[in-house]
């Protein structure tokens, strides 16, 4: 009997042993770790979950599970920290009190679970899972720059994209004009690869495939790149791309610039154009119109033909032929009409009219157009309308209706395009002269350019009475200005200068006097001149008996004189000025005892006198001159005035001031 209860002692202890056996996997069925999660580069703070009393933090031990493989990397005694040897010697430290491990500088490879572990009362253990981030760069797309057929049988690549440096590795999204594209058997492929650096962070490449049809050709693709950081999940979105798309072509038509009405010296480009990709060979041909058969005409590199300026002759049918080099097929335009607009050969009869005066003419203009015309006549030298229509009748011809004539054609309905022709009138008629006489202020021994202007029909000729270099220059068909370059001598000052005109008809002189420039002369009347020539007179208002002028430029030494000239003026103008108002301010009142009046004619009596004080005899004191220059006699300056105040009078040697020089006093005249 006892060796069956040994079995049966050895069977129950086995099987109240069975309890505890089981027991272990219980033990692995821990709390999930504590989850922490921070940025690449930046400090991860382990709390360790112990009891917070001062005693179960005196002793803990800090553990990193690698590989399932606790390493101890930190070790806390008596509230003091101390660093393992290995990869975290010098990133760690304590915090809190020793509550907190600090971990810095955190990489991917931190990416693991933390625990602590205490001694007393009994062992404990607190787990941490560390989870580190790290934003990608910017995602960079590449596009296919060869291009998709699309013919293609299977899908060709049509853009790369890359994100670099992300962790954990995110995820890559294609678009296509902004919708999502998803894998789709034989029309769309994704191809993603991902690299781990030896930073620990993933690069990933993602190649988007797909089959294009031509409406695809300006569809715009990119990539998004979603990841995650602490603060939570975020995305990247690259540029947009297009991707060339190769199609045949199946039309050709012709295009031309400008649109509109075109006219003769427009610049018109004639270019082909067609809806294959890549566009054929393109050339221009234009339909001859005798022999009805197409020429071809030649363009830039560009396949535009250019027509600059356009011309009538560039009328006419133009047809584009589009030749295909994949497929060698070629494919004709549609025929298109070409118009340029003109206005051509503009003529006016007759073309050369002469009448005598009193007599009346009728002058009938002409064109040819491609559309229906306007008629305009104009006076050449003033501009002026005289008719609208076809036709300008002139009754009662003067000599003044001598000249041009324009005839402007134009086509309302486009603007810019006209033609004019000009016809000159002639009316028989003597030389006509700018003037008849006046006057040239000169200086003697100068160089002097004297002008005469004469007309008539026929044309004058112009001779001059004196020797010179003279010369003619024709103004128009019936006007005539000779120039004459003279030395100015004492026998051309005493003779003058005569310039004769004459014709068949007859002869009319015109004569210039010559005068020296007078210092005391101001402003040549309106019927002289100072300078070096004279000037003519406008010939739809010149008479033989009047005359209007313009000058020419005057030699720079008479403005300085007439400069010097105006200044003194004014200085004395402005003393004036101040005596007056002195005056006014009772500083120089009249009727003292001692002056003398100065009483002047009516026409002076606004001019102020000028005494001059000394210890000379009076009958030696003279007044300045006043603006005109005339200088008064002695009994000139004595008279009583209305107002019986007189100017004051030197009272000898003691009228002097103490250095004994002499004094100048003004004394305003007394009004009338």
């Amino acid at each position: 009997m006892g060796l069956p209860r040994l079995v049966c002692a050895f069977l129950l202890a086995a099987c109240c042993c069975c309890p505890r056996v089981a027991g272990v996997p219980g033990e692995a069925e821990q709390p999930a770790p504590e989850l922490v999660e921070v940025e690449v580069g930046s400090t991860a703070l382990l709390k360790c979950g112990l009891s917070q009393s001062q005693g179960n933090l005196s002793h803990v031990d800090w553990f990193s599970v690698h590989k399932e493989k606790r390493i101890p990397i930190f070790r806390v005694r008596q509230g003091q920290g101390q660093s393992e040897p290995g990869e975290y010697q010098h990133r760690l430290s304590l915090q809190d009190r020793g509550a907190t491990l600090a971990l810095t500088q955190v990489t991917p490879h931190d990416e693991r679970i933390f625990l602590c572990q205490g001694k007393r009362p009994r062992s404990q253990e607190h787990r941490i899972q560390l989870r580190v981030y790290k934003a990608p760069e910017e995602p960079n797309i590449q596009v296919n720059a060869l291009g998709i057929p699309v013919d293609s049988k299977e899908p060709e690549e049509v853009a790369t994209c890359v994100g670099r440096n992300g962790y954990p590795i995110p995820q890559v999204i294609w678009y296509k004009n902004g919708r999502p594209l998803k894998e789709e058997k034989n029309r769309v492929h994704i191809q993603s690869s991902q690299t781990v650096e030896s930073s620990g962070l993933y690069t990933l490449k993602s190649i988007l495939k797909a089959q294009l049809v031509k409406e695809d050709k300006d569809a715009q693709f990119y990539c998004e790149l979603n990841y995650r950081l602490p603060s939570g999940n975020h995305m990247k979105e690259s540029r947009e791309v297009t991707v060339p798309v190769f199609y045949p072509t199946e039309k050709v038509w012709l295009e031309v610039e400008p649109v509109g009405m075109l006219k003769e010296g427009d610049r018109v480009e004639i270019r082909c154009l067609a809806d294959g990709n890549p566009p054929p060979h393109f050339s221009i041909s234009k339909q001859n119109p005798s022999t009805r058969e197409a020429e071809e005409e030649t363009t830039n590199d560009n396949g535009v033909l250019v027509l600059e300026p356009a011309q009538k002759e560039h009328s006419g049918l133009y047809e584009c032929q589009g030749l295909d080099l994949d497929t060698m097929i070629s494919l004709p335009s549609e025929p298109q009409e070409l118009l340029v607009n003109y206005v051509s050969d503009v003529r006016v009869s007759p073309a050369a009219p002469e009448r005598q005066e009193g007599s009346s003419l009728t002058l009938t203009c002409k064109a040819e157009s491609s559309q229906d015309l306007e008629f305009q006549w104009l006076r050449e030298e003033t501009g002026q309308v005289l008719e609208r229509g076809p036709v300008l009748q002139l009754h009662d011809l003067k000599r003044e209706a001598g000249g041009g004539y324009r005839c402007v054609a134009s086509v309302p309905s486009i603007p810019g395009l006209n033609r004019t022709q000009l016809v000159n009138v002639a009316v028989f008629g003597p030389p006509w002269m700018a003037f008849k006489e006046r006057k040239v202020w000169v200086k003697e021994n100068m160089m002097l350019n004297l002008s005469c202007e004469a007309s008539g029909h026929p044309r004058p000729t112009i001779s001059w009475n004196v020797n010179g270099t003279a010369s003619e220059q024709d103004q128009d068909p019936q006007r005539v200005l000779s120039t004459l370059n003279v030395l100015v001598t004492p026998e051309l000052l005493e003779t003058g200068v005569e310039c004769t005109a004459s014709n068949d008809l007859g002869k009319n002189t015109s004569v210039l006097f010559l005068e020296l420039v007078n210092l005391t002369t101001l402003t040549p009347d309106s019927n002289t001149t100072t300078g070096l020539s004279t000037s003519t007179a406008s010939p739809h208002t010149r008479a033989n008996s009047t005359s209007t002028e313009r000058k020419l430029p005057e030699p720079e030494s008479q403005g300085v004189v007439i400069v010097a000239v105006i200044v003194c003026i004014l200085v004395l103008a402005v003393l004036g000025a101040v005596l007056y108002f002195l005056y006014k301010k009772g500083k120089l009142p009249c009727g003292r005892s001692g002056k003398q009046e100065i009483t002047l004619p009516p026409s002076r009596k606004s001019e102020f006198v000028v005494e001059v004080k000394s210890d000379k005899l009076p009958e030696e004191m003279g007044l300045l001159q006043g603006s005109s220059g005339d200088k008064r006699a002695p009994g000139d300056q004595v008279g009583g005035g209305s107002c019986g105040q007189s100017l004051p009078h030197p009272q000898g040697p003691g009228a002097a001031g103490a250095n004994g020089s002499n004094s100048l006093s003004f004394t305003p005249l007394c009004q009338r």
